[in-house]
This record gives C-alpha cells, structure tokens and sequence, in this order.
C-alpha cells in the first residue's frame, strides 16, 4: 500500500475538508462509490486517495450535475482507463528492454509470445 492508500482520517474530518454532511459520505458508500477501511471497531477511515475520490464525485455531481448513475459509469471508466495505461506502459517498458527485439513471427518467438501476453491481459469493458 502506497502513502496515499494509507487511512488517516475520520467520516467528521472528511466531510468538514469536503464540506459535505457525513450523511452524504455514508450515502456514497452505501451506493457503492466509495470503500473507506474500517476499524476494529467498524470506524470508517479515509486515506488521501478516497479523499481525491470523493472530491472527484462532488466536483462531477455539483459543479457538472452528473447524477449518481453517470458517477458510476464515470469512475468504472476511469478505473479501466488507468488500469490499461499501465498495462501500456509496462508493455512499452518490456518492448524497450529488447523483449521484441526479435524479427522472428514463429508461433514460438519472443514476439509472438508478446502479443499472446498483451491480448490477453486485455479485458473488454463491462460498463453497467
């Protein structure tokens, strides 16, 4: 887990930086958009990224007046679109290691073996 992930704040701590209602976090993740850990105790704790998640939500449903169905769509779409990115970069990377630097398109050659391993860490996008 990064700095980031780590939990560090409270529900009242989040709503007041937010400036939100904790009832509307609770409400949030009671609809599934945002998972902040919990306690031993059950206490809801946020980390940094739940925060800019969270912030994320209210900038797309207070200042673009995107429902909570879009917010969904939005964020799964996001999610998607930062997994692939790295999937891209981690291909770019091994390309760049001379992991293709075979010309060879034999069903057993290295670059054969790339593009058997790119297509199938390659998931469609289930949307709704």
């Amino acid at each position: 887990m990064n700095d980031r992930g780590k939990p560090l704040y409270m529900i009242g701590v989040v709503a007041e930086m937010l400036k939100v209602h904790p009832q509307t976090l609770r409400f949030y993740e009671k609809k599934g958009l945002l998972r902040p850990s919990r306690t031993v105790g059950r206490t809801r704790m946020f980390s940094a990224d739940d925060v800019e998640e969270l912030a994320r939500v209210l900038r797309l449903t207070r200042d673009l007046g995107v429902n909570l169905a879009g917010v969904e769509i939005i964020l799964k779409l996001r999610r998607r679109m930062l997994e692939m990115q790295r999937q891209i970069e981690d291909l770019i990377a091994y390309v760049r290691e001379g992991g293709a630097d075979v010309e060879d398109h034999r069903a057993g050659s290295p670059r054969a073996a790339l593009v058997r391993a790119a297509s199938g860490q390659l998931r469609p996008v289930d949307l709704f």
